[in-house]
């Protein structure tokens, strides 16, 4: 009878087989060339952490840290966050883009309260049940401020692992995504290892914003480029593979900047679905004909359009139309809608282009 084979014996996988060396690697570059002076560093709290996270999310660092300044200064505390109006936060958060971030965000907080009794899981498991909190971010959070030995994959360490291991499988696959995730979680520091776990993570975090860039990789600066895959092929850059993209589209539209004699803009509320859901925003509208029509007759004529320009989103072009009305006489404008201040609209939680025209 032919004997059945060990599992020990079954090929280790590319992961498995690099995985001291690299890691042992990027924890040794973390501790002496990566970022630690960031303002939410070298906190276990996960408050801060968490705030970070959400905000880092499809932006820069440089733009992230007054922001994050600012929300720390008006929200210390996740109590402080979850009790906060929805308009004031949207107001803080203003120009950062991606508002949903926002709403999960004060959302996330209140689940907080109210579940946890305002203090974070600890465990990747938990955190991924609160709003807005996905795997990745989860498993940030745990490590960072609980040490958990959990992997991460936000889209640098995407990029940094696929490079280093040669993952040519395509991302847009959900099989893909998760072999890749098990390629993570086999790379990850062994548990024995003190304090490894968040300077590992904190490591491929700073690889792929620093040195594993999408364009031109610094390989020669690179920690792990003797076991690197991509660089011994020569072809770095075409990872990660990622073959459906949607599709962009573009928009135009037409924006009625009613102002009175006191200076105040006509605005109201967008509809909670949609572009700019939830914000504060002039009256929009599809062309420069429906526009004229819902004005009243007598502000039509002085109606101005200003020059059209491009406000770009993530996956559509804004061709946007400014359309100003000013007059001392200007009871009636179209919709529901409020007449507001500079200095209240300052605080409200305006579209970035928007707020431009403003000021």
């Amino acid at each position: 009878m032919p004997r059945k084979r060990d599992a020990a014996a079954a090929p280790a996988s590319p992961s498995s087989l690099i995985a001291p060396v690299f890691v042992a690697s990027v924890v040794r570059w973390q501790r002496t060339h990566g970022r630690s002076e960031l303002p939410w560093q070298n906190t276990r709290d996960p408050y801060r952490v968490w705030l970070s996270e959400v905000m880092l999310q499809q932006t820069q660092v440089s733009t992230v840290l007054g922001y994050f300044d600012r929300f720390l200064a008006r929200f210390p505390t996740v109590a402080e966050l979850a009790e906060a109006d929805e308009d004031e936060v949207f107001g803080l958060w203003s120009g950062l883009g991606y508002y949903s971030r926002a709403r999960n965000m004060h959302r996330c907080a209140q689940d907080v309260m109210a579940r946890f009794g305002g203090v974070f899981p600890q465990r990747s498991e938990d955190l991924v049940t609160l709003p807005g909190i996905g795997r990745s971010t989860a498993a940030a959070i745990a490590a960072f401020c609980f040490g958990e030995r959990v992997a991460i994959l936000d889209g640098n360490v995407k990029r940094v692992l696929t490079r280093v291991l040669g993952f040519d499988a395509d991302l847009s696959v959900a099989a893909s995504e998760r072999a890749l995730w098990n390629a993570a979680t086999e790379l990850l520091p062994a548990a024995s290892e003190r304090g490894a776990i968040e300077s590992y993570t904190q490591g491929l975090m700073d690889l792929g914003a620093t040195v594993c860039l999408p364009r031109k990789p610094n390989c020669l600066l690179c920690p792990v480029n003797d076991v690197c895959m991509a660089r011994r092929q020569g072809t770095p850059e075409a990872y990660p593979v990622k073959t459906r993209k949607l599709k962009r589209t573009s928009e135009s539209l037409w924006l009625l900047l009613a102002r009175d004699s006191a200076g105040r803009v006509w605005l109201r509320k967008r509809p909670a679905r949609g572009i700019w859901a939830g914000l504060y925003c002039v009256p929009v509208f599809d062309s420069h004909a429906a526009l004229l029509e819902a004005l009243p007759q007598s502000l039509r004529a002085i109606a101005q359009e200003d020059d059209a320009f491009l406000h770009v989103l993530t996956h559509k072009d804004l061709h946007l139309h400014p359309v100003w009305v000013e007059s001392g006489d200007m009871a009636a404008m179209p919709g529901e809608g409020q007449w507001v201040a500079p200095r209240e609209w300052e605080g409200l939680g305006l579209p970035a282009p928007l707020r431009k025209l403003l000021a």
